[in-house]
């Protein structure tokens, strides 16, 4: 059965007009529900993650001013939410989840979190609406419980997930891998293990070739034993920050190759939405809808 981490908190109050756009959290599970792609039961509920496992990932002092809600108010700033402690528990409920999520994909071949890939929190910041890492947490907690060797990071968001090359600039069981934006937040890049920024205004068939071109050869050389996928669609053309030219049947494509390669290298994937801001919210929610229609049929659940 194909589980979905989410949790009602995932929904976090924003002030009107803010760019982040929070409703997607409850709409995805809405719609996926209503066109029956899935059911009740394969949504689970996470827990608030502790602070010993969301150490694996960041720095103690760090992780303790967010729980204590005492962070400096320019770090706060540059995360781009006021600091709450509902925002702090659904950052620990979204990585838990994640946590989850992975578990369940190594019993199923794949699992998704309706929230998570939040790729811009660093060891020791948080960032761009970003404030634990949930995907680079997952992968220590993985490796720590020597439940995987070998990860291999795979983040198609459309702005560098700078946290998790940060997290893992030193770190040789993990791999990062992103494709972005060249002249795109955040505008002073971290070294993924492999990097290839694109141009804005991109089309379809450029970046499905630079995609096709490099992931098969990344599954043979680094020989993971998971995948962690930030599946961002603010690829789309029609996304206010993004600035690629890419359709919706281009990021149906994307998601469709990467999830193939994994069948493909029968390597476990764990999925989490990323990012998506799109003028209308019905655009952000179908992108991210067709990412679940895709494992449900590669996968027959």
């Amino acid at each position: 059965m194909l589980k979905i981490a989410y949790h009602p908190e995932y929904i976090h109050p924003v002030r009107a007009g803010h760019r982040f756009p929070m409703e997607k959290y409850e709409l995805i599970p809405l719609q996926l529900l209503h066109e029956g792609v899935v059911k009740a039961e394969n949504f689970f509920e996470p827990l608030l993650v502790s602070f010993e496992i969301a150490c694996l990932a960041h720095d103690p002092g760090y992780v303790q001013a967010l729980f204590d809600l005492t962070l400096d108010p320019k770090m706060v700033r540059r995360i781009g939410f006021p600091l709450t402690r509902s925002l702090v528990d659904r950052e620990r409920y979204l990585v838990d989840g994640t946590i989850k999520s992975a578990l369940y994909a190594q019993q199923n071949g794949i699992s998704f979190n309706i929230a998570g890939g939040t790729h811009h929190a660093g060891y020791d910041f948080g960032e761009g609406f970003c404030l634990l890492n949930d995907q680079a947490v997952a992968a220590r907690y993985l490796l720590k419980n020597k439940l995987a060797k070998k990860i291999l990071i795979i983040d198609l968001d459309v702005h560098q997930g700078n946290g998790t090359a940060h997290i893992f600039q030193d770190d040789r069981d993990v791999f990062t891998f992103s494709i972005h934006g060249d002249k795109n937040f955040p505008f002073i890049k971290e070294s993924s293990d492999l990097d290839l920024p694109v141009s804005d205004g991109i089309t379809d068939d450029v970046y499905l070739q630079l995609l096709s071109k490099h992931l098969p050869n990344l599954f043979n050389k680094v020989k993971p034993d998971f995948v962690f996928y930030q599946a961002g669609v603010d690829i789309l053309a029609t996304d206010k920050l993004g600035k690629l030219k890419l359709s919706p049947a281009g990021c149906r494509l994307r998601d469709e190759f990467v999830l193939l390669n994994c069948l493909q290298y029968q390597v476990p994937v764990q999925v989490c939405m990323g990012g998506g801001y799109s003028l209308h919210i019905k655009d952000i929610v179908n992108a991210h809808c067709e990412t679940f229609k895709i494992a449900v049929d590669l996968y027959n659940f």
